[in-house]
């Protein structure tokens, strides 16, 4: 955890809000099929999206493993004047709760692992909006993380969710942040 940590505390201060301040494109774009409800913001960074989810009416938990980051958060959220819960965690020992949220959002962090305990912290019904990062060889060139297991593999997501009700979904490349990126994104609701 403490090198994890040291890299995305160093992230965070060397660059005040690295990804701007507005939020995710994907997430603007579809807010108004997310409903309301209680939101785990996973790898929330420096809050750009959770402070976007609570002017939505969202009641937001926003969980990083810097504290640096979720220190910029809170002070996003009180510039916006609204209200998120921080959570310093590793997500690799992260509990989510069993059936607590009725949306998560996941945007470019990827780990296989935490896919089951997502799907167990959705309440019946409840969504999952996901985007990320994926392989595509014809992206060579474009905006990617280097080690290739945080890139997803084509129909990924779909898979991982299957049972779910996909609502939305869509693989290439696409302009995110002010780069052209692979990705991935998915909008789906729990049976």
């Amino acid at each position: 955890m403490k090198t994890d940590q040291q890299k995305w505390d160093k992230k965070y201060r060397e660059k005040n809000f690295p990804n701007g301040e507005k939020p995710n494109s994907f997430l603007k774009n579809h807010i108004r099929l997310l409903g309301q409800g209680k939101v785990l913001d996973i790898a929330s960074g420096d809050g750009r999206n959770a402070v976007f989810l609570a002017q939505n009416g969202w009641k937001v938990d926003a969980v990083d493993i810097s504290p640096v980051a979720l220190q910029k958060a809170q002070q996003l959220a009180r510039r916006k004047e609204v209200k998120i819960r921080t959570i310093q965690s590793d997500l690799d020992s992260f509990p989510i709760e069993k059936g607590k949220y009725d949306l998560i959002a996941i945007f470019y962090f990827l780990d296989r692992r935490l896919i089951s305990r997502i799907k167990q912290g959705l309440k019946k019904g409840g969504r999952i909006i996901f985007e990320t990062y994926l392989a595509d060889p014809a992206a060579q060139k474009l905006d990617a993380p280097e080690n290739r297991k945080y890139l997803l593999k084509p129909n990924e997501l779909l898979t991982r969710f299957g049972g779910f009700r996909v609502l939305f979904y869509r693989e290439g490349v696409f302009k995110e942040g002010g780069k052209k990126r692979a990705i991935a994104s998915l909008l789906a609701r729990k049976n």
